[in-house]
C-alpha cells in the first residue's frame, strides 16, 4: 500500500520549555499527520543524549530520553507545581535547543516530580521495576555511578566498580539506593508519557517509525554490564572501534569510536543480545529503521587510538544469520534498513535476503560523485524513499550549498520551479515515485533551508539543535499536503 509520512524527532516539536516534548505539542503534530493524509511519523532514537547531544550516542540503548519528558504533563498528574518549572529561563530560543541550559535546569525540576511519585509508589511503578528488570537495574545504578564520579565515563572509574566485581557492586547499590530509585522512577514516567502518545497516534491512524542505531556508545551501560559483547582488551577498552573509510565525501573517512560487537561471541548464544533488543523496539515502535544496515555485511574496523579512519578495514559481519535468528524469535516485523553508504555486493545479497525495504535519498540523486541509483526512474517499488534524512540538508538548503552542476542537474530532470518552490517539487517528486513508501522531513514541508538543518555528520557543536515554531503545521499545509496524497495516491484511509 503506498503511503507517506514526515521525519521530525520529538525535539525538534515548538515548546516554552527549551526542548520539544511527548506532551500538548506532540499530539498537535499527530493531529496535524492525520489531517495531511499522512501514515507515518518518523523518529530519530528516543534514548538519552550523551556528550554532543547526540541520540546516536546514549548512555543507553533500552532507556528513554528525561529532556522528552513533558513538564506540563507531570503537573497534570500532580507531580510538579506550575512555579515549579514555569519561571525557569531555559535560555532557549524558539527555533533551537539550549541542551546546556537543560543539563543544567532539567535534573531538578525532575527530581522534584521523582520525589512525589516515589511518596506514594503506585503499583504501576512496582510493575514497570519488574518488566524492565533484564535492563533497568544496571541502568540506574550506571547513572547513579556517573553522578558520584562526576559524569566521567566508566573506563574511568576504579577498577572494582570497571570490572562489575560483587562485592564493588553491592555496595554502591547500597551506598546509592536513593540515585537508584530517582533514576528509576524517571525512566517510569518517560514510558508513561510515551505509550500514552504512541496510544494518541495510533488511535488516529499515525504509525511510529523508530530508529535502531548499529552501534552503542562506548560509555554507555550497554558496554559496562555486558563487556563480553564486544572488542575489548583485558583493560576494557576496544581494541578497534567503527567508522567509515574515506570516500568521495570524506578526504579522512569518519571515525565514530564505537566499541565493536564480538560477532563470534554473539553467534554462540544465538544473538540473544540483540534479539532482547529487536524485542524492545519492536514494541516501543510500530516500524523499526536499522540504522547503518551494511554494517551487518562488513563492517569497517579502525584501531583504536587512530586520529582518522584511514588506517582502518573491512571485516565481515554476521550476515543473514542475525536476522534469521531476530525473526525465529519474534516472527515478521515491520522493518526499514537505512543500506546508504559504501554498498557492495554483499551488502545487496544481504538486503534481498532479509527481504526489508532499502532506502532512497532524493538529494543523493543529483551528486555527480554518487547519484545514478537514486534517480526516481531506478527505483523499486519495495523501498523507501527520503527528500533527506536528519543528516542531509533540508531540500533548500541543499539548492544552497550544493554545486551548481547538481543544482542544474535537479532542475533539469525535476522540471522545477521557483513559483512553485524547489522543495515542494522535490517532495512532489517523492510522492509521485513508485515507491511504497515516501518520507519528507519537516523541514520541507515548512520551506526552510541551511539553518534548520538537524545534523552534519563528522563535525562537533550546532547539531540536533532545530525546532520548529509554534502554529506553523497549520490547517493550510496540511490542506495543501493532503492534496498532494490525493493526487499521488497515498492518503491513509
Amino acid at each position: 500500500m503506498r503511503a507517506s509520512g514526515v521525519l521530525m524527532h520529538l525535539s525538534s516539536l515548538p515548546s516554552p520549555y527549551g526542548i520539544g516534548t511527548m506532551g500538548a505539542a506532540a499530539r498537535a503534530f499527530v493531529d496535524f499527520l492525520a489531517a495531511a493524509g499522512q501514515r507515518y511519523w518518523q523518529l530519530l532514537p528516543i534514548c538519552p543524549t550523551s556528550y554532543g547531544d547526540s541520540p546516536y550516542q546514549s548512555f543507553s540503548t533500552f532507556a528513554g530520553n528525561p529532556y522528552l519528558i513533558d513538564l506540563d504533563a507531570l503537573a497534570a498528574d500532580g507531580l510538579l507545581r506550575s512555579e515549579e518549572y514555569r519561571s525557569i529561563d531555559w535560555e532557549s530560543t524558539p527555533d533551537r535547543v539550549n541542551y546546556g541550559a537543560l543539563y543544567q535546569k532539567r535534573w531538578a525540576v525532575l527530581r522534584k516530580a521523582c520525589d512525589r511519585l516515589l511518596q506514594d509508589s503506585p503499583a504501576a511503578y512496582t510493575d514497570f521495576c519488574r518488566d524492565n528488570a533484564f535492563w533497568l537495574p544496571d541502568y540506574a545504578l550506571f547513572m547513579a555511578l556517573k553522578d558520584e564520579h562526576g559524569g566521567r565515563a566508566w573506563s574511568e572509574w576504579e577498577p572494582a566498580l570497571r570490572h562489575r566485581e560483587p562485592a564493588a557492586l553491592a555496595a554502591a547499590r547500597i551506598r546509592c539506593a536513593g540515585a537508584i530509585r530517582f533514576w528509576q522512577a524517571v525512566q517510569y514516567l518517560f514510558f508513561a508519557q510515551w505509550r500514552a502518545l504512541k496510544r494518541y497516534a495510533n488511535d488516529r491512524g499515525i504509525r511510529i517509525i523508530g530508529d535502531l542505531p548499529i552501534y552503542v556508545s562506548a560509555d554507555s551501560v550497554d558496554v559496562w554490564s555486558t563487556p563480553e559483547a564486544f572488542q575489548l582488551d583485558e583493560n576494557l577498552l576496544p581494541t578497534e572501534v567503527a567508522g567509515c573509510p574515506p570516500d568521495g565525501f570524506s578526504a579522512t573517512g569518519q571515525l565514530w569510536g564505537n566499541p565493536l560487537y564480538d560477532w563470534d561471541a554473539m553467534a554462540r548464544d544465538g544473538y540473544a543480545w540483540w534479539v532482547r533488543r529487536f524485542r524492545v523496539l519492536c514494541s516501543t515502535y510500530d516500524v523499526l529503521r536499522i540504522d547503518h544496515f551494511r554494517g551487518f555485511a562488513g563492517y569497517y574496523a579502525i584501531p583504536y587510538g587512530q586520529t582518522d579512519a584511514c588506517g582502518g578495514h573491512w571485516r565481515p559481519g554476521p550476515g543473514i544469520e542475525l536476522f534469521k535468528a531476530v525473526e525465529k524469535a519474534l516472527g515478521k516485523r515491520d522493518i526499514l534498513a537505512e543500506d546508504l553508504g559504501f554498498l557492495t555486493d554483499d551488502v545487496r545479497q544481504l538486503l534481498r535476503e532479509s527481504g526489508y525495504p532499502g532506502m532512497k535519498v532524493l538529494e543523493f540523486a543529483f551528486d555527480s560523485r554518487d547519484g545514478g541509483d537514486y534517480l526516481p526512474h531506478t527505483y523499486p517499488r519495495h523501498c523507501v524513499v527520503y527528500t533527506g534524512t536528519h543528516d542531509n540538508e533540508p531540500v533548500n538548503g541543499w539548492f544552497e550549498t550544493a554545486p551548481a552542476a547538481d543544482i542544474a542537474h535537479a532542475l533539469d530532470y525535476l522540471q522545477l520551479t521557483r513559483e512553485e518552490g524547489y522543495h515542494w517539487g522535490m517532495m512532489r517528486a517523492a510522492w509521485a515515485s513508485v515507491a511504497d513508501l515516501a518520507i519528507v522531513q519537516a523541514q520541507d514541508l515548512l520551506g526552510l533551508g541551511h539553518e534548520a538543518r538537524m545534523n552534519t555528520p563528522s563535525t562537533l557543536g550546532g547539531n540536533w539543535c532545530w525546532r520548529a515554531l509554534p502554529g506553523v503545521f497549520d490547517d493550510a499545509l496540511a490542506a495543501k499536503v493532503r492534496h498532494q496524497m490525493e493526487l499521488y495516491g497515498r492518503m491513509n484511509p
